[in-house]
């Protein structure tokens, strides 16, 4: 009886003909494509909407999906991906990871240089919360080369120039408002430094740099 069905329908025209592809990623839309699996000319009413949904949703890239059919001869694929947070380096090893510090099954951390690097155990579960401060100060993270995870508890900037900003384990974004307010006043970032140490709360001790 199916047999006859899609033979019915095929000689209408509702065969598979077009695959639409949305919000995917060039590096991602090749794993989609196969886990579709669908072949020109197939009857398009006797795909399973559900279990192609299920299948591309297992794809790493992939947050969410949708699948539409659009007849006579069309399917359609939105996909919402997973967002680049960070590059995480660990164990010798690199992970593209996302806002949820989840990292993304075949993501090559090569191709995204411009994404932060964060560095050490734990790096990733923190990393959420930690770089949307540090986006709000482009003055700030266009110096830095790696934010480093100390103990599980707390970061180190480490900056292109070689200084490093250590702030403390809680009230990050109080101690990087009062390192923006020295910053104002002296030019901070641009004379140069050893270290700045922010894990006292209401201290700043800087150690001056070679050069400054």
């Amino acid at each position: 009886l199916s047999t006859g069905v899609d033979g019915v329908t095929t000689g209408l025209g509702l065969k598979l003909n077009r695959v639409h592809i949305t919000g995917a990623s060039d590096e991602a839309t090749p794993a989609i494509q196969r886990a579709l699996n669908v072949q020109a000319g197939q009857p398009i009413t006797a795909l399973d909407l559900d279990a192609l949904k299920a299948s591309v949703e297992r794809v790493g890239w992939v947050k969410e999906a949708r699948v539409v059919r659009l007849l006579p001869d069309t399917l359609i694929v939105e996909v919402k991906e997973h967002d680049r947070l960070a590059v995480w380096q660990t164990g010798g090893r690199t992970y593209v990871i996302d806002s949820e510090g989840r990292a993304i099954p075949g993501a090559d951390a090569g191709r995204y240089p411009n994404l932060p690097l964060v560095v050490g155990k734990g790096a990733d579960a923190a990393a959420g919360a930690l770089l949307p401060l540090l986006a709000q100060r482009p003055r700030l993270m266009g110096r830095i080369d790696a934010i480093v995870r100390v103990d599980e508890r707390r970061w180190d900037l480490r900056l292109k120039d070689g200084g490093i900003i250590q702030l403390p384990a809680l009230n990050q974004e109080a101690a990087l408002i009062q390192l923006d307010a020295l910053d104002q006043r002296e030019r901070l970032l641009e004379l140069g430094f050893a270290r700045i140490d922010l894990r006292t709360e209401g201290q700043v001790s800087v150690r001056p740099g070679a050069s400054a």
